[in-house]
């Protein structure tokens, strides 16, 4: 019973971070026409939030190997809940952009720190399995953040939307508070310095290096393809509607679903090869965005969500369970570099997509998919 309801709760850990990082992705068109900008300038109110948490990750990780894991990640669900709620009555850009920054800084304490408890917690034959729900649970939230405000736009606007998605998170923080148990394999470092110290450890291990540069090249996809195809989808021949690219994101379930299996995949295939092959996939997924139909690029935001999501769960587990001290330091690290990646993504593609629409984009994104197989390549032992 206590092995689900541990399961239950790193769900809603998931659900409740990555229920709002994304969420301005499906009505980004709406919001940039309220403000006045165009898609470079409406950048921000992503990769604010992603700013946010590339600058705190390491050091909530490192705090969090001092206080331990469930009181870290309890506070800051329940903190979260002031600048989601926030997000919904910004009368300003400069307002929005803020409180999004002030939703990146609470994120790290929770999604960070959840997978140091998967790495604490679990013995490392089934964390791989833990962490791919974990990863399936960020799908669906990130899937319901971008949904909700999609559907509920041309009633209520995004600003209804988002404020859905405040109730979302408060239901999320009582589930995690209710059902996580306290870590009962934690062992605290000695001191923040300590920890700190530990976390700097892991710089030098190059494996670890590595995968922290697979992490950056994920986000920077993802942040790339979601957000500026959706304003390839708004314009002209689609021309489609806030509720359309809102229900394109339920794409995210089907890297759902293949989660689950991450754990049986890379038991049979060797973390390596499975990457490799899954990267290859997502390359040519990616291709079908270049025919001007609504099938093959919702076939192509499939591939890309789904091979996303396995390349980021492999990633992350491998650093949850190669990290021997400090775990959630080590977390903390992949999450950064992972969100510089996403700060990048939504920014340079931005500036090519205004060059040359979404072909530019797309050029940067193939790029950054060969330089994460040359890494895996080349670093990864089997």
């Amino acid at each position: 019973m206590l092995l689900d309801k541990r399961r239950i709760a790193i769900a809603f850990c998931a659900i409740g971070a990555f229920l709002h990082l994304y969420a301005p992705q499906s009505v980004l068109p709406m919001m940039a026409q309220e403000y006045g900008v165009g898609a470079a300038d409406a950048s921000p109110i992503i990769t604010a939030g992603t700013l946010a948490v590339a600058a705190t990750a390491p050091f909530t990780g490192a705090l969090s190997d001092v206080l331990g894991r469930k009181r870290v990640i309890v506070v800051a669900m329940a903190l979260l809940i002031i600048p989601a709620t926030m997000t919904s009555f910004a009368a300003s850009l400069d307002q929005l952009i803020f409180w999004r920054f002030m939703h990146g800084l609470l994120l790290p304490p929770i999604f960070a720190v959840a997978v140091a408890y998967i790495g604490d917690e679990w013995p490392a034959a089934e964390a791989n399995g833990v962490v791919g729900l974990y990863a399936a649970a960020s799908a669906v939230g990130g899937f319901l953040g971008r949904f909700v405000p999609g559907m509920l736009a041309d009633h209520f606007g995004w600003r209804g939307g988002f404020l859905a998605l405040a109730g979302g998170s408060l239901i999320c923080f009582a589930v995690v508070f209710l059902l996580l148990p306290t870590e009962r394999k934690f062992v605290s470092a000695a001191s923040f310095g300590s920890s700190l110290r530990q976390m700097v450890g892991h710089l030098r291990n190059p494996r670890l290096v590595a995968t922290f540069a697979v992490g950056f090249g994920v986000l920077f996809n993802f942040i790339a393809t979601f957000t500026y195809l959706t304003f390839h989808l708004a314009a002209p021949p689609f021309n489609r509607s806030p509720a359309f690219l809102g229900s394109v994101f339920v794409v995210y379930l089907f890297g759902s679903v293949a989660a689950l299996y991450l754990g049986r995949a890379i038991a049979r295939m060797g973390r390596r090869n499975f990457v490799l092959c899954v990267l290859a996939v997502w390359t040519c997924g990616m291709l079908l965005s270049l025919i001007p139909s609504i099938p093959a690029i919702v076939g192509c935001l499939i591939i890309a969500s789904t091979c996303g999501i396995l390349t980021q769960a492999s990633s992350t587990s491998f650093v949850a369970i190669t990290a021997k001290t400090g775990t959630s330091a080590a977390v903390g690290l992949y999450v950064t570099v992972f969100y510089i990646g996403g700060t990048f993504g939504g920014w340079l593609p931005g500036l090519a997509y205004e060059a040359g629409g979404w072909t530019y984009s797309l050029v940067l994104v193939l790029g950054m998919l060969s330089i994460m197989a040359t890494i895996v390549a080349t670093t990864w032992k089997q």
